[in-house]
Order: structure tokens, then C-alpha cells, then sequence
């Protein structure tokens, strides 16, 4: 005669299944246990779920992150991702100098912290001078740059970043944009120093690669941010370019003002 577990036992396997089966939501991916308590916080400012959201990103997508730098992103897109679709993340020429090379060991080394969340992603180069290689051409559902945008601005080289995501994108695929915004009403030449952009620059760099814009949020924004600080935005948390200096006060300013937009490949 079976005991009492045997009989039970496939009837737990069965309800267990679909249970084991479900897919990570952004929500939990954004809230797990393999993210820091200070990266968690940091959702207050950056808003993840309501971002990918907007994009419209799906578990079953091809995404690349672009510049993905410490992983921030990549702790909830990777969990998302992982069952049902593909991330690239797009990051530093390990043949460059010193620095790059130690931001790709670094960012390997993050991705081997939970291989049974990030394993499956694969990092691809997206630099100066060598911007093709951040997916195979017309594979990608959506391309995503947090707060990148500025970077390539000061170095001569933004309008061929948007060239290159308009090649990696399938027809109808989505380009996601999230950037510190400087007023329209700002002299041009601040995108220079600044750290932040004009969305009206942005869009028209999108535009001139191909993209249709979509929409605009403002789920990023922040109207505390004054935008005339020593340092730029990097004044502001998290990176307090001043140290001690008025740090109390740049704490209560929060995070940056961004602007949020969404861009098609037609």
C-alpha cells in the first residue's frame, strides 16, 4: 500500500509547476533579494517598473542595454528577460585603455554574482569608433540608454550611437530614452559641460537616424532639480561631485530631472 506521500506527491508536483514555471515580473525583479538595499532604493528616484513600462518591454523581447556600467538596470531587465527573450548589454571596449578594460572585468564579474539570473546575458562592445557591434543588425525588439546620452554629446560621437541603434533595431522595434534634461530655453553650449540635454536635441539626433518619436513621460521628472550647480549633474546624488559640500542639501534635491522618450523604427 502507498503512504500517504506517495499519493501526494505528484499532485504537489503538479501544483508546484506552474508556480516554478511563472515568469519574473518587473515588479519583483526591481524589488528581489539579489538586488542591495541601496540599488532598491534608488527605484524612488529611477522608477524601473514604470520606465520599462512605458516602453512596453515584454518578457519575451530581444533588448539591448546600452552602456549598462555597474548593472543597475541590468539586476531588473536580466531577471525579466532570462526565460523568454534575449539581453545584449552593450558596453566598454575591452581594448581600450585602462579604464574600459577594467569596467568589462568588472561588469563579468557582477554578471557572475547570480548566474542563475544574469547568465544568460551576453555583453557585446558599443564604444567610439566601434558602434556596430552591439547586436547583429535588424535582430533587436528594443534598444534602451539610461542617462548615456550626455556622454556621447561631449565626445563628438552621439548622432552615430542613434545610427547604430536605428541598424540593430527590426522594423517596428522601440529605441527607450531616459536623459537628464536641460531647459530649451538653455544656452546650447551647456549640453557641452553639463551633463544634461535638451530634448529637443535628443529627438532631432533620433530623428535624423530615422525614428519616429512616439511619446514622452514624465515619470523621471523631478522639479526640485535646479540644473545650475558647480558640477553639473553630477553635483546631484548619487554621485555628490562636491563631496561634503551642501551634500544635506543636493540629498533633499533627490535625483536629477529626466526626460523620458519613446522612439519607433518605422
Amino acid at each position: 500500500m502507498k503512504t500517504l506521500a506517495a499519493l501526494l506527491a505528484p499532485a504537489l508536483i503538479l501544483a508546484a509547476a506552474p508556480i516554478a514555471a511563472q515568469a519574473t515580473t518587473l515588479a519583483e525583479a526591481a524589488t528581489g533579494k539579489h538586488r542591495s538595499a541601496a540599488n532598491i532604493a534608488r527605484n524612488a528616484h529611477r522608477h524601473p517598473v514604470e520606465t520599462l513600462t512605458f516602453f512596453d518591454i515584454k518578457p519575451t523581447m530581444t533588448v539591448v542595454e546600452i552602456s549598462p556600467s555597474a548593472g543597475w538596470y541590468t539586476e531588473v531587465l536580466a531577471p525579466y528577460l532570462k526565460d523568454q527573450g534575449k539581453l545584449y548589454a552593450a558596453g566598454a571596449d575591452p581594448q581600450g585603455n585602462d579604464y574600459n578594460k577594467k569596467a568589462v572585468e568588472n561588469f563579468k564579474a557582477f554578471l557572475a554574482t547570480h548566474p542563475d539570473l544574469y547568465g544568460k546575458v551576453e555583453p557585446t562592445v558599443f564604444a567610439k569608433g566601434n558602434t556596430d557591434g552591439l547586436a547583429p543588425a535588424g535582430t533587436v525588439d528594443a534598444v534602451l540608454t539610461f542617462r548615456n546620452i550626455h556622454n556621447w554629446y561631449m565626445a563628438d560621437w552621439a548622432q552615430d550611437a542613434f545610427n547604430a541603434f536605428f541598424k540593430a533595431l527590426k522594423p517596428g522595434g522601440t529605441l527607450g530614452i531616459v536623459e537628464h534634461r536641460l531647459p530649451e530655453s538653455a544656452d546650447d553650449a551647456r549640453m557641452k559641460s553639463s551633463g544634461y540635454m535638451k530634448p529637443s536635441a535628443v529627438r532631432a539626433m533620433a530623428e535624423k537616424a530615422g525614428f519616429k518619436y512616439v511619446a514622452s513621460s514624465e515619470i523621471n521628472a523631478n522639479p526640485k532639480d535646479t540644473k545650475d550647480y558647480p558640477k553639473g549633474v553630477w553635483t546631484l546624488p548619487p554621485n555628490y561631485a562636491e563631496k561634503d559640500v551642501d551634500r544635506a542639501k543636493y540629498t533633499a534635491i533627490g535625483e536629477s530631472d529626466r526626460f523620458t522618450m519613446k522612439f519607433v523604427k518605422p
